[in-house]
């Protein structure tokens, strides 16, 4: 999920500007939507989550500590994106790989320099076009992936906000933090001064959560950093 998060909000920059090179790599990043989004359960997943969000937001009807409104907008925009991902025949962008033109630049464009304009010269007479020409073929390629991109938004949306930020401090640049049993979390969430320079490495289980500060080398290359951090964590159900 949050691959496709990244590549669609990618898309929405690419596709925004007018520069041939950026339709180009918008296009590209089309083709990388449709290669991550080819898992044969991930739309069935997206919807039962989606349905279970719905179901445990259902239950908090008629609690005085709950505003009606609020509950009736989140649950009308699960609906929303549950409806329109369910009218999406096959997998997401599959109607996309019956449009010869299309497949004949995916096929190519993994390859360094497979779509010159003498590899590909209708590709390359499309990119001619000036840019609104160019933003509306993209528009209507991108349209059957939208109600992906959709439940992508909601149910992120609702992940990020299940949890509730903590101040925490990583003396020497180490942190861990024992997790609750019996509880699941789906998704961590860390927020630190970018000034800093530091780069958080972070990996946990269902019972632990470990931060380490690194710091890039000349080279680039991440070191341990042995200074006092502080930083902001959120655990997300």
């Amino acid at each position: 999920m949050l691959r496709l998060e990244h590549l669609f909000d990618r898309l929405g920059q690419l596709m925004a500007r007018d520069a041939r090179l950026d339709h180009h790599f918008a296009l590209a990043t089309i083709f990388e939507i449709i290669d991550v989004a080819s898992r044969a359960d991930l739309k069935s997943d997206l919807l039962k989550e989606l349905e279970r969000h719905r179901a445990q937001l259902q239950g908090y009807r008629g609690n005085p500590h709950i505003s009606e409104t609020a509950l009736d907008e989140i649950v009308a925009r699960i609906d929303h994106a549950f409806d329109g991902l369910n009218a999406v025949q096959g997998k997401a962008g599959q109607a996309l790989t019956s449009n010869d033109w299309l497949m004949s630049i995916r096929s190519r464009i993994g390859i360094p320099g497979g779509t010159c304009e003498f590899d590909l010269p209708a590709y390359y007479a499309w990119q001619q076009h000036d840019a609104a020409r160019r933003r509306a073929d993209l528009g209507q390629w991108t349209a059957t992936l939208m109600p992906l991109a959709e439940a992508l938004k909601v149910l992120l949306g609702l992940l990020r906000d299940s949890g509730s930020p903590q101040r925490m401090h990583a003396a020497s640049g180490n942190f861990q933090q024992r997790l609750p049993e019996g509880k699941s979390f789906h998704l961590l969430r860390l927020r630190m001064d970018g000034g800093t320079g530091l780069v958080p490495e972070i990996s946990g289980h269902r019972l632990m959560v470990s931060v380490r500060m690194m710091r890039a080398d000349a080279e680039g290359r991440l070191k341990p950093a042995s200074e006092d951090t502080d930083f902001e964590l959120t655990l997300c159900a």
